[in-house]
């Protein structure tokens, strides 16, 4: 399973620092080109490696870190997105009115055609997300939502590698609202840094 995070910004380094942590491969790129992002890439670990956007989405697992309004440029550098799993970490708020009452997620799979979109990692503020998630007698908590069982099953195991406690919610438009933004008001699982005890 290869992995890449779209977006260098603050929660996509987050997420490059938990993929460096224990050692798993991961591709990071944005739309500055892979030289740009190299210093830093370097900075944070030897199993992080800046790639251009085209060689990034090679990768079958694809954690979007990129501002909400900018996954349709993402979606539009390849054909088909058929096999791949799309992490989307992105949030929208104020939730836009384009997104016609759809969560942002099912919003955001609808550009992607053919992949299977999972929404997670997206609670957490980039702080938070880029520290151990790992503590005395537990784990940092993240939430996963997802349409189909399979993909989200993938992402779980991602998430109990890099060192979290993965809590799935269901369906984006059912347990997944707890984590989307609806009009001016977040989810009430927003923002809560939460942690798993090891039974």
């Amino acid at each position: 399973m290869s992995y890449a995070i779209v977006g260098f910004g603050r929660i996509g380094q987050a997420l490059a620092h938990a993929f460096a942590r224990k050692n798993i491969d991961v591709t990071v790129a944005s739309r500055r080109p892979p030289e740009a992002l190299e210093p830093q890439a370097r900075a944070i670990g030897p199993t992080v490696v800046a790639k251009s956007l085209r060689e990034a989405l090679e990768a079958d697992t694809i954690l979007l870190a990129v501002p909400f309004g900018e996954h349709r440029e993402v979606a539009k550098v390849l054909p088909s997105w058929e096999g791949k799993t799309i992490i989307d970490a992105t949030n929208a708020f104020p939730v836009p009115e384009e997104l016609g009452g759809l969560p942002s997620s099912a919003f955001v799979a609808k550009a992607f055609t053919g992949a299977q979109l999972v929404k997670g990692f997206n609670h957490l503020g980039a702080a938070t997300l880029a520290t151990d998630p790992v503590v005395a007698g537990g784990h940092r908590v993240v939430f996963l939502s997802g349409e189909d069982e399979d993909a989200t099953a993938r992402v779980e195991a991602l998430a109990k590698q890099l060192g979290f406690a993965p809590v799935k919610l269901g369906k984006l438009d059912e347990g997944g609202a707890l984590v989307h933004a609806r009009g001016r008001v977040w989810g009430p699982l927003i923002f809560q840094d939460l942690f798993k005890k090891e039974p």
